[in-house]
């Protein structure tokens, strides 16, 4: 039987040492956790610098490249939250043992390829044994996931279903070096599946109408819901995948979110100059995501960016934040609109406090929490009692209908 309720494992990065400072002042007395990783000295600092005793919480090390060190690991605990990226090269031997040997994951991966390769690998065998493998528990794709299923059940309480979901972003935050290697590691193997808008969708039938309204967004333009420019967000690719993956396991258990239901996002610009800002950002993203495509440019860029194990300074984490505009359209027409707000760094601050709440429902709250498994998205894993735990953790998260 696991001697533990959540193993951190990948606690000695820049992400991980968060998890650890989370954990040391919000994880409740009785919860049973370690921390987990390569290094024993890196852990130790961890750990230390989390003001934690040398007694207090174990640490454990296990080589994601040594199978055997994974499964001991895995066996001792009930959830595994891993902050260990770029998954594609270090999560497979982790979420092969979860499925395995029956315990809930959660992690922070944006590697959309990746995740299809976890999901033919061992969303079968998930489900049938109940094991949640909850992946994108951060800024990608909380915000999104999360919103657009509020937004359901809105719709739903109003006697109607959702037709569309859109998500506009505003944020101030930086990177961390994981974070810039997993979106590296995510181009290199890639290759042509990045395009697919549904490529994280099960292989349900998917509507003429959804495929013509679910094209990633690519220019500017006014949006007469919100009155402002918007254009092209970053995580789009990522979160639009992420939302039509919970939309068809949900329409799977017999609870979709509507007919031919569908899902953009954009990043929205504030004035002055917010149409000059909005032509300005979506000719930036596109030259980025060129030079990410380019193998030469994607060196020179890793050469430039943040390195694993670094990130942004405390001070600057806390001055971030983002916010969020939802709105729905009902299948009868109603609008319905949203707020989700964090203070804090979207890509640092805010994905820990959503991890680790992910993490706390799946160790504390599992006779709440939704029916089945298989490889999940946060909405149909965890529901209504992540909205619940995330609202009590100060993220504020509003919907309305007309």
């Amino acid at each position: 039987m696991p001697d533990l309720d959540v193993i951190l494992y990948g606690a000695a990065g820049f992400t991980g040492r968060q998890t650890v400072a989370y954990f040391a002042e919000h994880a409740p007395i009785g919860l049973r956790w370690a921390i987990a990783g390569r290094s024993r000295a890196r852990l130790e600092i961890a750990r230390a610098e989390a003001k934690l005793a040398p007694d207090a919480v174990e640490i454990i090390v296990a080589d994601s490249a040594d199978q055997q060190s994974v499964d001991a690991m895995v066996a001792r605990t009930r959830v595994l939250l891993s902050t260990a990226g770029p998954f594609a090269r270090y999560g497979s031997p982790i979420v092969d043992a979860c499925v395995r040997l029956g315990v809930h994951y959660a992690d922070i991966t944006g590697e959309t390829p990746w995740i299809r390769a976890m999901i033919d690998a061992h969303h079968a065998r998930a489900a049938a044994n109940g094991t949640k493998i909850v992946v994108c528990c951060g800024f990608d794709s909380v915000p999104a996931d999360l919103g657009t299923f509020l937004l359901a059940r809105r719709a739903h309480a109003m006697g109607t279903g959702l037709a569309e979901s859109r998500v506009y972003y505003q944020l101030n935050g930086g990177f961390n070096g994981g974070t810039v290697a997993s979106a590296l590691g995510t181009y290199e193997s890639a290759g042509a599946r990045m395009g697919d808008p549904f490529l994280l969708a099960p292989g349900a039938a998917i509507s003429e109408v959804q495929r013509a309204k679910s094209r990633d967004v690519r220019e500017p333009r006014h949006d007469a819901d919100v009155d402002a420019w918007v254009g092209p967000f970053l995580m789009a690719p990522v979160n639009t995948r992420v939302v039509r993956r919970s939309a068809a396991l949900f329409a799977e258990r017999g609870a979709p979110y509507g007919r031919d239901f569908v899902y953009q996002e954009f990043q929205k610009y504030s004035p002055p100059f917010s149409q000059a800002k909005a032509i300005g950002g979506t000719l930036l993203l596109g030259l980025v995501d060129a030079s990410l495509r380019a193998p030469a440019l994607r060196g020179v860029l890793a050469r430039l960016l943040p390195k694993p194990g670094s990130g942004p300074s405390a001070e600057s984490m806390n001055r971030g934040w983002f916010r969020c505009d939802l709105v729905g359209v009902a299948e009868d027409g109603r609008r319905l609109r949203g707020t989700i707000h964090h203070r804090g760094d979207p890509g640092n601050r805010a994905t820990v406090r959503f991890l680790c709440e992910s993490a706390l429902a799946l160790a504390l709250d599992g006779d709440s929490l939704p029916a089945g498994g298989g490889v999940l998205t946060p909405a149909t894993a965890l529901g209504e009692v992540v909205v619940r735990r995330l609202r009590d953790a100060g993220v504020e998260m509003k919907v309305e209908g007309a």
